[in-house]
C-alpha cells in the first residue's frame, strides 16, 4: 500500500505486502520486502534492504513484521530484519532516527527516537535501545543488550552487557568509561543536572560498601533527579545480561 506522495525510485523493489506512508521516498535499488511498514518522511537510500527475513535458524517463514516509524533516513546498504515468533514477531525502529551507511537492526530489536548509528554498526537480536542513543562506528551490540536513554557507544566497541541511561563505554569488550557528558551538554542538560548526573555517578561506582548499598544510598540522596533515578532502575531491571561496569 503506498501513501500519498511516495516516490519510488529505479530499480526498487517493493513486496506485496509492505506499506509505504505519506511521502517516503525509495533513493534507488532500494528493496523492501516481507510485512514491512515504513513511516512517513522517511528516505531510503540506494541498495538497503528492509524486511527480509531474520538470520535465525529457528525461523520457519512465520509471518513476522518490521515497523520503522517516521522522519527516518536510512543511508546506503542498511539492513533491517522482521522479528522472530519466538522473539514477539516484530522489529520496531522509533523517529527520527538515522542510519549510516552499512549499519544493520536484526531481529526483534526495539529502537526508540532519534536513535543514531553510523557506519557499520551492527546490533544483534533482541536488543533494546533507547531514546537519543548513539552508536559508534563498527561497533558491536551483543544479542539481548540494553541501551538505556542518552548513552554513548564508542566505535568499535564490542558491547556485551547491559549499559546504562546517560552512560560511556568504549572497548573491547566494552568498559563503562563514564558519562556520556558530549551527548548531555548537546542535549541541552542543564549543568546543575550534569553534576547531580556526575555526583550520583561517582557514588554509585565508588569502592566503599556492595553495590546495592551504594545503589540504596544514590536512591536516598537523589530521589528527586529523575534522570538518577531512571539508571538505579534501569540497573535493577530483569535482564539476561549483566551490566556494563567500569571495572569490566
Amino acid at each position: 500500500m503506498l501513501g500519498e506522495g511516495v516516490h519510488v525510485g529505479p530499480y526498487c523493489i517493493v513486496g506485496p505486502q509492505v506499506t509505504l506512508k505519506d511521502r517516503v521516498n525509495l533513493k534507488s535499488h532500494v528493496v523492501i520486502d516481507g510485512i514491512t511498514e515504513i513511516g512517513s518522511e522517511t528516505v531510503v537510500h540506494p541498495f538497503a534492504c528492509l524486511g527480509g527475513p531474520p538470520q535465525h535458524l529457528a525461523h520457519k517463514g512465520e509471518p513476522t513484521r518490521l515497523v520503522v516509524g517516521e522522519r527516518n533516513l536510512v543511508r546506503e546498504h542498511v539492513i533491517m530484519h522482521t522479528g522472530t515468533e519466538k522473539g514477539g514477531g516484530v522489529t520496531e525502529v522509533g523517529n527520527d532516527c538515522m542510519f549510516m551507511s552499512g549499519s544493520g537492526i536484526a531481529h526483534d530489536c526495539i529502537l526508540g527516537n532519534n536513535v543514531i548509528l553510523a557506519n557499520l554498526a551492527s546490533v544483534g537480536g533482541h536488543v533494546k535501545i533507547g531514546d537519543f542513543v548513539f552508536l559508534g562506528g563498527s561497533c558491536a551490540v551483543h544479542q539481548f543488550a540494553r541501551l538505556g536513554r542518552y548513552c554513548f557507544i564508542g566505535g568499535g566497541a564490542v558491547v556485551t552487557k547491559d549499559v546504562i541511561p546517560y552512560g560511556s563505554v568504549w572497548g573491547n569488550h566494552a568498559r563503562l568509561e563514564g558519562l556520556n557528558l558530549v551527548g548531555l551538554k548537546r542535549r541541552g542538560f542543564s549543568r546543575e543536572l550534569i553534576l547531580a548526573l556526575r555526583t550520583a555517578y561517582r557514588m554509585m561506582f565508588a569502592e566503599e560498601g556492595t553495590f546495592q548499598e551504594r545503589l540504596d544510598d544514590v536512591l536516598e540522596n537523589f530521589s528527586d533527579i529523575d534522570q538518577v533515578v531512571e539508571i538505579v532502575q534501569f540497573i535493577r531491571e530483569d535482564s539476561t545480561r549483566p551490566i556494563c561496569l567500569p571495572s569490566d
